[in-house]
């Protein structure tokens, strides 16, 4: 079955177009300001109305305020929060009683035991998201292009639905997908020629290969 595919820290009409264009699921727009993907949140609602009604528009916050969370919310008019903060489970569920939305919650993974902490958030956050924690010393809880252990997600429930992150790129997305068979794919910096910077054309080749690391799966089903 094809992934879901977000293309995440969109800033340029051109790097939306060709995201919706290729087929991505959703499109993210980060809102933490030491992020180079930073984006003020009615630049980011501009850029998201050709995604309305064909990708899913994520909001990614990083501990937000109430106050950060109303001016994106009631600009941006995101259909999903993507939480990359250090939000307990009864915040979750604050917050999603607070805007009516849906929320994935976001794990740093390097171990075993970091995947445990999920446990707490079943029932409550909508999706999961899975990136590997960042490098000693980076001030970026995501986006730092690097990859986990990912056989470690062979720990997980198969009724857990997720997106895995970290360090994908189109070189080796198609053994992230043979090794987790993960729902949903999130890239970011792999589609990246510098930090914040997308390439319409790593894109294309990133779309490329999950293609092809899907075609003998639906020729075998045919």
């Amino acid at each position: 079955m094809k992934p879901d595919i977000k293309i995440c820290g969109l800033k340029t009409p051109e790097a939306v177009d060709r995201a919706l264009k290729r087929g991505a699921t959703h499109i993210g727009f980060i809102f933490f300001e030491k992020s180079p993907r930073y984006i003020e949140p009615d630049v980011a609602a501009k850029l998201a109305e050709p995604a309305r009604g064909k990708a899913k528009i994520v909001a990614v916050v990083v501990d937000p305020t109430n106050d950060d969370l109303d001016e994106i919310v009631s600009l941006l008019k995101p259909d999903m929060l993507q939480l990359h903060g250090n939000e307990s489970p009864e915040h979750v569920l604050t917050i999603k009683a607070l805007y009516g939305l849906p929320v994935m919650k976001v794990f740093s993974v390097r171990t075993a035991d970091d995947l445990k902490r999920v446990e707490a958030y079943i029932g409550i956050a909508d999706r999961f998201l899975f990136d590997a924690k960042p490098p000693k010393g980076s001030e970026l809880p995501g986006g730092n292009g690097i990859s986990f252990d990912w056989s470690l997600l062979g720990w997980l429930d198969g009724s857990i639905d997720y997106m895995l992150s970290g360090g994908l790129n189109k070189d080796n997305v198609a053994d992230a997908l043979l090794i987790t068979k993960a729902p949903g794919i999130d890239v970011s910096s792999g589609v990246e020629s510098a930090p914040g910077v997308k390439s319409v054309a790593m894109i294309d080749e990133f779309f490329d290969a999950v293609e092809r690391a899907d075609a003998p799966v639906m020729a075998s089903g045919s």
